[in-house]
């Protein structure tokens, strides 16, 4: 039940006016896989699934873990606040092929640390692939503390966390309570070199769709002890990374991608195209960095 090591990208999802790009879709993967990303994930928070369909998603992981071929790891976001929904998907994305699942804590209705653990336990129950625990206060409005992690690591099939607080101080109290048994992943783009060096594994990455060469480089560098190499390309992407974040994730990204030619298509609302300033941000920054 080993998970992956470097960059997984949270993947884009192409639109039409009336459904799913499976050619702009294969025409990623192809992209992500020959640029070196080391996993990728389906239907994540980049992949706009709150507003597709069940079918939409189902067909989605379907065609990624075709298409990657068993040629590097798929995972498939399944979050929510319904946990008997959220138990559903799971078990439809492992018949799927899905190698493992990243479920986002109860938002909304939210919930206690006992519910919390309860939705996490339930979820394993119903599946025998790894789960990825994402942990992402600023869009849950709930953050999950270190003695909660502690023990959710205690779950079966619970095997990592995506750790997007955005506070290192609580990402090290984590590792000092189940560093040992749980792996970690940075959900936040401009901190992956800070939790490489408490110890973990690499990123669930937005930046990845759009450079992925260099956010693999960036943690493989440090993996390998070229640890200078590794903070020269976090430093690097920066300025890139802030521009996809100067509006909610995902519309910088896509917007992103529609410039350099990957046809993503529309967003789906209530997101909505660009705001005309921030959009001269993002093409200047790309243009600084060869993207365009």
């Amino acid at each position: 039940m080993s998970l992956f090591t470097g960059s997984c990208v949270a993947m884009v999802t192409p639109f039409t006016e009336n459904g799913v790009n499976f050619e702009a879709l294969e025409k990623t993967i192809d992209f992500q896989i020959e640029q070196g990303t080391d996993a990728l994930l389906a239907c994540g928070t980049t992949g706009e699934p709150s507003t597709m369909t069940q079918q939409e998603k189902r067909d989605v992981i379907r065609f990624t873990v075709e298409k990657a071929g068993k040629r590097l790891p798929v995972y498939a976001g399944v979050g929510g606040n319904n946990t008997a929904e959220v138990v559903r998907a799971s078990i439809e994305a492992e018949k799927l092929g899905a190698d493992g699942l990243l479920a986002v804590n109860p938002y909304y209705n939210k919930t206690n640390a006992r519910g919390l653990i309860a939705h996490y336990r339930a979820i394993s129950d119903a599946v025998s692939i790894p789960i990825i625990v994402y942990n992402v206060p600023g869009r849950t409005n709930y953050n999950i503390t270190p003695e909660a992690l502690l023990e959710l690591s205690k779950v079966k099939n619970i095997k990592a966390v995506k750790e997007a607080s955005g506070n290192i101080a609580q990402v090290l109290e984590m590792f000092r309570l189940c560093g040992d048994v749980i792996d970690f992943y940075s959900g936040n783009d401009d901190m992956v070199v800070p939790l490489l060096a408490a110890g973990g594994k690499g990123v669930i990455s937005v930046v990845a769709n759009i450079a992925p060469a260099d956010t693999h480089k960036m943690v493989e560098a440090f993996l390998n002890g070229n640890m200078k190499e590794s903070l020269d390309l976090q430093i690097k992407l920066l300025p890139l990374i802030d521009a996809l974040f100067c509006e909610v994730n995902p519309i910088p990204v896509k917007t992103a991608m529609n410039l350099m030619g990957f046809n993503m298509g529309p967003l789906r609302l209530p997101l909505a195209d660009m705001e005309d300033r921030n959009l001269e941000i993002l093409k200047q920054r790309m243009k600084e960095y060869g993207l365009i």
